[in-house]
């Protein structure tokens, strides 16, 4: 895709927390909240590429409690063609949660202002987690 090099330039740019993503360590990135033990995702799949942004979740049945998709460079999404309603996390390139929406039913749009990244989670996450706006995302090693 004519926009993938561009894209990943930009990333690449300034730093991000979600940079151990782009990384071929070989290992399992776990999703936590600031100051938190329980991991929020412990299957962080990464969608940089105009490619899997635009898949994205679409033929998916379902997404597992234990899942994530951390869309990048991003700042709004849809469920057009979705089956499932799913939680959303608005994040800056730091991490900070700027905005949460739970339970995005199929067939609507949702954006963040000023966000850099969304992580798309199964529906209930956020009730469980009891994420708010403010609190920092990270990524830590698996394990």
């Amino acid at each position: 895709m004519a926009d993938e090099p561009c894209t990943l330039w930009r990333m690449a740019r300034r730093p991000h927390f979600l940079a151990p993503l782009t990384q071929p360590t070989g290992g399992q990135e776990w999703l936590f909240a600031d100051g938190t033990i329980e991991p929020i995702a412990t299957r962080v799949t990464p969608a940089f590429d105009s490619a899997s942004r635009r898949q994205g979740l679409l033929g998916r049945a379902a997404l597992g409690d234990d899942e994530a998709l951390a869309i990048a460079p991003c700042s709004a999404v849809h469920t057009f063609g979705m089956q499932f309603a799913i939680d959303l996390l608005f994040a800056d390139r730091d991490g900070k949660v700027i905005k949460v929406r739970e339970a995005l039913r199929p067939n609507r749009i949702s954006a963040g202002w000023g966000a850099f990244a969304v992580i798309e989670v199964a529906s209930g996450t956020i009730a469980r987690t009891g994420l708010k706006p403010g609190r920092r995302l990270e990524l830590r090693r698996a394990g």
